[in-house]
């Protein structure tokens, strides 16, 4: 070979063209065996076909007799190297093998396009180079068909480099929707939320999220990223805040709480035992209201204040135990007393029955209370012999009522006074005034028969 021999492109796998029939389906041959050169269509779907130049390498080329070896070209021919080792023949077949190491390496390009396993922007510069290399290429082989798969290749390139920028941008755009969204979230977190705990997990969990997301632009990246920033140390202010006036709240109720216990510790020795327990239920209420203290205060703390109560309450409970025994014996007294009244006998003696009556009542005060359950009962039959006795003083009263005689000679004597007057007017001949006395004579007639009969039936 002579120095016009051109090696193939540089990082590219060289392979015969026996090796690319395993790998690529070889571009279709017309009826003629003539390649289809007649230009690239990178809008089509179907590249076009490059025919195998080592199968027939004399349909491409030549070698003259002084060994230089031309390929047929646009407009004629083109020396491309010499051959000076061999038989022309051979010569001419290695040009071709070299075209079609050529054809071969345009084929991977396409096939990894096909695929979607190489990057489009390095196939597309690999392409070019093929391109600009073919106008000086070293070989023998259909240059024009070549060259056209040459072009539909680096038209496909350039689709899919157009599709991989808006894959990309599409995988950007929502990248940064995700971290708008997450941003928004995080903000509402901050400046909503009093959940401290779970706010706090999953601001935590957001930061995980946005580690995974990339491919946003730095612009937009950084804008965002300061506002979630922002967002986290606002979250951590209020919640610092809140945890430090929680902590000022709890001190406080620790003091409050505190003094009711002093109080309640004072209380436990009282013997005012209703109004004892009725201040140990406004401490309660108190205690509700001092709200939480530390919980290792808190804990120490009630126990003091309940074990007060306990001692109040217990102490209580034993008075009223031997009080209990006490008005039981008294409610035994009362049960004699009453057997007492109930054999009372007004009819017998008035006021024989009045004076018994009154010294049972001194002697009923003097025993004092009995159990609150028996209280309605005894009382009762205590209250049915004083209105038996009261209801005999009663009608003695009413049938020696002096007001009682009075009234009926007032009404008698009205009535006479009328009779008289109509009398006399009607001697007169005074017609009118005497029905008018007449009248009232009978309206005070009926008043006295209604005051006669009273008297009658005390």
């Amino acid at each position: 070979m002579t120095d016009q021999e051109t090696a193939p492109v540089d990082g590219v796998e060289q392979a015969t063209a026996g090796q690319v029939a395993t790998e690529v389906v070889a571009a279709p041959r017309d009826e003629a065996g003539q390649s289809n050169s007649g230009g690239a269509d990178p809008a089509g779907s179907t590249p076009p076909a490059v025919p195998v130049a080592s199968d027939d390498p004399t349909r491409w080329g030549r070698v003259d007799e002084a060994g230089k070896v031309y390929v047929k070209a646009e407009g004629g021919e083109r020396e491309v190297g010499s051959w000076q080792a061999g038989e022309p023949a051979e010569g001419l077949a290695h040009f071709a093998r070299r075209f079609d190491d050529m054809r071969t390496e345009v084929e991977l390009l396409e096939a990894r396009l096909r695929s979607g396993a190489g990057d489009p922007k390095q196939a597309l510069t690999s392409a070019k180079h093929v391109r600009d290399g073919l106008v000086n290429a070293a070989v023998v082989g259909d240059l024009a068909a070549l060259s056209a798969r040459v072009d539909f290749v680096i038209a496909s390139a350039e689709k899919a480099v157009d599709k991989a920028k808006v894959a990309r941008e599409a995988a950007r755009a929502e990248s940064a929707a995700r971290k708008q969204t997450l941003v928004e979230e995080a903000e509402t977190l901050a400046n909503e939320s009093t959940q401290w705990k779970a706010a706090g997990d999953r601001l935590r969990a957001i930061l995980d999220e946005w580690k995974t997301i990339r491919g946003v632009d730095r612009k937009t990246d950084e804008q965002l990223w300061r506002r979630f920033s922002k967002a986290r140390d606002a979250f951590n202010r209020r919640r610092g805040a809140h945890f430090a006036d929680l902590d000022r709240q709890r001190a406080s109720a620790k003091t409050r709480k505190q003094e009711l216990v002093d109080e309640a510790e004072q209380l436990s020795t009282s013997d005012d035992w209703g109004v004892t327990a009725g201040r140990y239920k406004e401490l309660m209420v108190e205690w509700k209201a001092a709200g939480r203290a530390p919980k290792e205060s808190d804990d120490a703390l009630w126990q003091a204040f309940r074990a007060a109560q306990d001692k109040f309450f217990a102490r209580r409970s034993a008075a009223f135990d031997e009080r209990d025994a006490e008005f039981g014996q008294n409610a035994k007294l009362k049960e004699e007393l009453l057997a007492e009244a109930e054999s009372i006998d007004p009819s017998a003696g008035l006021e024989a029955a009045r004076s018994a009556l009154y010294k049972l009542q001194e002697r009923w005060d003097q025993i004092g209370k009995v159990p609150r359950e028996r209280v309605r009962e005894l009382e009762g039959r205590l209250r049915a012999v004083e209105e038996k006795v009261r209801g005999a003083v009663d009608a003695q009263w009413r049938r020696t009522d002096p007001e009682a005689e009075a009234r009926v000679a007032q009404f008698r004597e009205r009535v006479n006074q009328f009779e008289a007057q109509a009398a006399k007017a009607r001697s007169a001949g005074d017609k009118r005034r005497a029905e008018q006395a007449e009248a009232q004579a009978a309206q005070w007639r009926e008043w006295l028969a209604a005051a006669e009969q009273a008297v009658a039936t005390r």
